[in-house]
């Protein structure tokens, strides 16, 4: 087996490829890994949640990462890392149309919505959803790739 660095454009294509990441958040010296499904559209990463613990560490440090990877086999395998910044998109106000473009983008997969849009316990029925669209600003990307020897 060999390991390589991937170049920005194998990392992309990766990311764009794949729609589950697990996304790494920080508040205070506390690590929070939880996955995510996204929509990958020029430098940001679209997502979907509903209120509760990642949307209240991101907003309280923007700093976040999204691993992505791609498992054949533990010889042949590629994984990434997404550096950016969390950035909410509000329905109204100036976000409007890039939370528009955050809904378009994801509801072009099925199920896009989980598993942001479920909670492991019952929820009280609402006349509106707190439902939110964030996009994670792509910074930097790295990653490496596994192959067979040969």
């Amino acid at each position: 087996m060999f390991v390589r660095e991937m170049s920005e454009h194998e990392c992309l294509a990766l990311v764009s490829s794949h729609r589950l990441g697990r996304l790494g958040c920080v508040k205070g010296d506390r690590p929070y890994v939880v996955p995510i499904y996204y929509a990958h559209a020029g430098q940001c990463l679209y997502s979907f949640s509903m209120p509760g613990q990642k949307i209240e560490w991101m907003r309280s440090n923007p700093h976040v990462c999204v691993q992505v990877d791609e498992f054949l086999d533990r010889h042949q395998w590629k994984s990434v890392v997404v550096h950016g910044r969390y950035q909410e998109l509000p329905e109204r106000g100036q976000w409007h149309q890039e939370h528009l473009h955050a809904w378009s983008a994801l509801e072009a997969y099925p199920n896009w919505w989980e598993p942001g849009g479920l909670k492991p316990a019952p929820q009280e029925i609402l006349a509106t959803s707190p439902h939110l669209f964030y996009c994670l600003v792509i910074d930097e990307v790295t990653g490496r790739a596994a192959v067979v020897e040969g």
